[in-house]
């Protein structure tokens, strides 16, 4: 067994003030002797047969190259080298659209409207689907908040150029303003396996809406009400199914547990800022690769 801990070409873009969770990963991988090494997903000169299992962890930039990642997938898949989490939910989680196929099913989902590439944004139409006087603009490819906008209805007028020329790179996605983001925070529910493990809340800085730590935010553990985590589970049943890991980010919402982000694809796992956090990790991957 030799195992690839899949990460990228680090350039301080999305992991500045991170713990790195590669190294803590490698760790884990050492002390249950099983063999592996760092690789960099983007790396053409890199030999993938030569290792038994691909574990993608921190593979931050795929939205900046997305038709290279995607090739990459097809590249991997077609090796046939089991790969944690699955190529299929990877490749699935990696476009926001998935948000409008979990609302589809009955979830509470923070969703939204798709602006197609090259389309001339068209307010109505928006607020057809997204309610509230302030409209969230982000690309339907993306991570780390990049080119995501918050735009007021009233100053729809002056910054709906700006969406335009945007949308002449890729597609975007419009969705409600959430409030609750900036007054409480968001809620991450981390799994393994299926099975929690630990959840934390991220608050944004004073006067921003983004809850990213290089924004300023600030993380704490929490425990997760009841009604949250059973929100959280049914949504791993149903769409994380057979994963490694999972992370439901979201809001509560009048006291619903309203999704925001199910990731499964590279999300943080906060394994330095709970206790339970690397025991279970170590605990899940030992049952996936030596059981």
């Amino acid at each position: 067994m030799h195992v690839a801990i899949v990460s990228y070409h680090s350039v301080g873009a999305y992991d500045t003030g991170t713990v790195n969770e590669d190294k803590i990963l490698s760790s884990i991988l050492s002390g249950l002797g099983i063999s592996h090494e760092v690789t960099v997903w983007s790396d053409r000169d890199l030999d993938w047969s030569r290792f038994s299992h691909l574990l993608i962890k921190s593979p931050w930039d795929y939205f900046d190259y997305y038709v290279d990642f995607l090739l990459w997938i097809a590249k991997i898949r077609a090796l046939g080298i089991p790969v944690l989490n699955d190529l299929d939910t990877i490749q699935w989680n990696s476009s926001k659209e998935y948000l409008l196929e979990i609302a589809s099913k009955g979830f509470p989902v923070v969703s939204g409207l798709i602006l197609e590439k090259g389309s001339q944004p068209d307010l109505a139409r928006i607020q057809e689907q997204v309610k509230g006087d302030t409209i969230v603009v982000k690309p339907l490819v993306s991570g780390g908040a990049k080119n995501t906008l918050r735009i007021p209805v009233s100053d729809w007028e002056n910054q709906s150029a700006r969406v335009a020329e945007l949308l002449q790179a890729e597609d975007f996605l419009a969705q409600p303003y959430i409030p609750e983001v900036a007054e409480v925070g968001e809620y991450s529910v981390l799994f393994f396996n299926g099975q929690f493990s630990h959840a934390v809340l991220k608050t944004p800085a004073k006067a921003d809406f983004r809850v990213q730590h290089y924004f300023g935010g600030t993380i704490q553990e929490i425990q997760p009400s009841a009604a949250m985590l059973d929100s959280c589970q049914r949504l791993m049943d149903t769409f994380g199914k057979d994963t490694l890991y999972g992370r439901g980010d979201g809001v509560e919402i009048e006291g619903v547990f309203h999704l925001m982000e199910l990731e499964l694809i590279e999300p943080y796992l906060f394994l330095a800022l709970s206790e339970k956090a690397i025991p279970n990790y170590r605990e899940a991957l030992r049952k996936r690769l030596l059981e």
